[in-house]
């Protein structure tokens, strides 16, 4: 998962409880307001037992020791994990997810860079190269070990790579790019130009992703493309990006039609204005144009020779499913989901055992998902059938959750909601508020927010939309398939100790723990806050599998035209 700021995924050393010191070792039921029933859906209680936090905390110190040995996929710790998960699912009395199996095989190839060419530029009869990593860096996701490349390929800037009909946007319009290389500006019109009411201003749409710029860019039938790299509007450095294209990949061995470009890969800002001078332009003025309605793409007058070649190796992973069904439309169902896998081992880390036991990222979200199992089990069969899904591969391009979307087990149209749970909540206790990121997404918001109010709790959005994390883990497979997707998480506001407190926790995790062998359990972590949220989601979700509403995306959502078709 992606690690950010504001309240959103901690770790923390608290002593103020531990679950074996708390008075009460669950949540229990709560009586529905008749205020809030008045104003709003009629939020269903807890079954009788809660959230039983000993139990919580039981599964979370299991799925995070150093027997699963980090849980990579592939791995012993895969099976360990995945056997685990699978007892405990039907321990709570829910049945396979996928026909007679727990288990969905999620066929997966390892892509490794064995060569990796300069970018070679002709431009205005000069002859001159972009070097990795220092200016560059491109790879391939087609699969097989041939060499992939594009030769005196002529280069097109084509603005921001979006072509949104909600926004009526359109970067590629009147244009072929058949067999070219387009340039693409990172994040999305509305983050270069917040006043000027485009986009979503300053929050970053699923437009900005360079993920989607890659789909959009093979769609409209392009040899290749590369992203311009710029630190505030992609949200992290450089190296964050070499760092994370160097090493191996991983790709679905199964993608079906999905039109797959021969190179993607991004270039620095400082190549782009060098690029854009030669071509005798600046750089700066063109970015700005490119960010106003009734841009028009156009040619660098430059040609690109580049190739990469990769080795492969094919496995399988799991994901991981059970239901409860429903007990008068089955065929429908809400889904919770969360990633089991984490980095595995690596034993050349100095000082330590090498082991990335990822109890925060992701152990704290699959233990939710037992617990949430349990507790919907408990309260017997809705009207409506619940899925409980852990997804493999996320910490490798969210594959997992993508080949459930691929092939789920309900249709996309009959699949309300998916509600996730990556890196749940945090460890330092209770909060009077719950961030949800994204927020301003869909109708499922305004779910959540009722049954926090019937806590005296209240609803944010993340301090940083214009980073995009909306993007960055399993729900958005579920989203860009058009299914309302819920990402919530606790708040800042801690109910005793403020707000200082949490973001104290925040960066402990972010500086210490997060993608490195710290993220380990503490039994000091107060776990108060993990029920508080854990409970809310819940109740969301049983509202939805207890009734017949349909929760849309709101108008203007860049999701809601594939749901209203999916659902007309």
């Amino acid at each position: 998962m992606a690690v950010f700021t504001a309240g959103l995924v901690t770790a923390c050393n608290s002593p103020e409880s531990s679950p074996n010191e708390l008075d009460n070792a669950s949540v229990e039921a709560e009586p529905v307001s008749d205020h809030a029933a008045a104003e709003g859906p009629s939020i269903p209680a807890l079954p009788e037992r809660g959230f039983d936090i000993e139990q919580y905390a039981e599964n979370l110190k299991t799925l995070s020791s150093d027997r699963f040995e980090g849980r990579a996929p592939g791995s012993r710790g895969e099976r360990l994990t995945v056997d685990y998960l699978v007892g405990e699912l039907a321990n709570a009395g829910l049945v396979p997810g996928f026909g007679d199996s727990f288990l969905q095989p999620v066929p997966m190839v390892e892509l490794t860079n064995q060569q990796r060419s300069s970018i070679e530029l002709e431009q205005a009869g000069e002859a001159y190269e972009l070097t990795y990593p220092e200016q560059m860096i491109i790879g391939s996701r087609r699969l097989g070990t041939d060499v992939h490349g594009v030769r005196d390929s002529g280069l097109v800037f084509v603005g921001y790579g979006v072509v949104a009909p909600e926004y009526e946007w359109n970067d590629y319009a009147g244009l072929d790019v058949e067999g070219k290389t387009v340039v693409i500006l990172v994040n999305d019109p509305g983050f270069a130009e917040p006043e000027s009411g485009l986009f979503n201003g300053r929050a970053m749409t699923y437009y900005g992703r360079w993920t989607y710029k890659y789909e959009e860019a093979a769609r409209q039938g392009a040899a290749a493309a590369l992203i311009v790299h710029e630190t505030e509007p992609a949200s992290y450095p450089w190296e964050v990006v070499t760092n994370s294209w160097s090493g191996a990949q991983f790709e679905l061995a199964e993608r079906g039609d999905e039109p797959v470009m021969a190179l993607e890969g991004w270039i620095t800002v400082e190549a782009a204005r060098d690029l854009f001078a030669r071509a005798g332009l600046d750089y700066e003025a063109q970015k700005k144009r490119a960010a106003a309605p009734g841009f028009e793409a156009f040619a660098l007058d430059a040609q690109v020779t580049a190739q990469v070649q990769n080795s492969v190796r094919a496995g399988v992973s799991y994901n991981v499913g059970a239901r409860l069904p429903g007990s008068e439309r089955p065929e429908q169902a809400v889904v919770y989901m969360a990633h089991w896998d984490h980095l595995g081992r690596n034993m050349a880390i100095p000082g330590s055992d090498g082991i990335f036991n990822g109890a925060i990222d992701n152990a704290s979200g699959s233990a939710v998902v037992l617990e949430l199992a349990r507790m919907h089990a408990a309260a017997g069969p809705a009207e409506r059938s619940a899925m409980f899904l852990l997804v493999t591969l996320e910490e490798y391009g969210l594959l997992g959750s993508r080949h459930y979307v691929n092939e789920p087990a309900f249709p996309p149209a009959d699949t309300v909601a998916a509600i996730n749970l990556d890196a749940f909540s945090f460890m330092a206790g209770p909060t009077e508020d719950m961030i949800v990121i994204g927020r301003g997404s869909s109708e499922l918001e305004d779910i959540l927010a009722t049954t926090l109010e019937q806590s005296d709790r209240y609803l944010v959005g993340e301090s940083t939309p214009e980073a995009g994390f909306y993007y960055r883990s399993d729900h958005f497979n579920f989203a860009r398939g058009g299914i309302p997707a819920l990402y919530a998480k606790s708040g800042v506001e801690h109910v005793e100790l403020g707000a200082e407190h949490v973001l104290a926790v925040e960066r402990e995790y972010r500086d210490n723990r997060y993608h490195k062998p710290a993220d380990v359990y503490d039994p000091d972590w107060d776990l108060r806050g993990i029920a508080q949220d854990a409970s809310a989601l819940y109740r969301v979700g049983r509202y939805l599998t207890d009734s017949d509403v349909w929760p849309n995306w709101y108008k203007g959502n860049e999701f809601r035209a594939i749901r209203d078709r999916q659902r007309p």
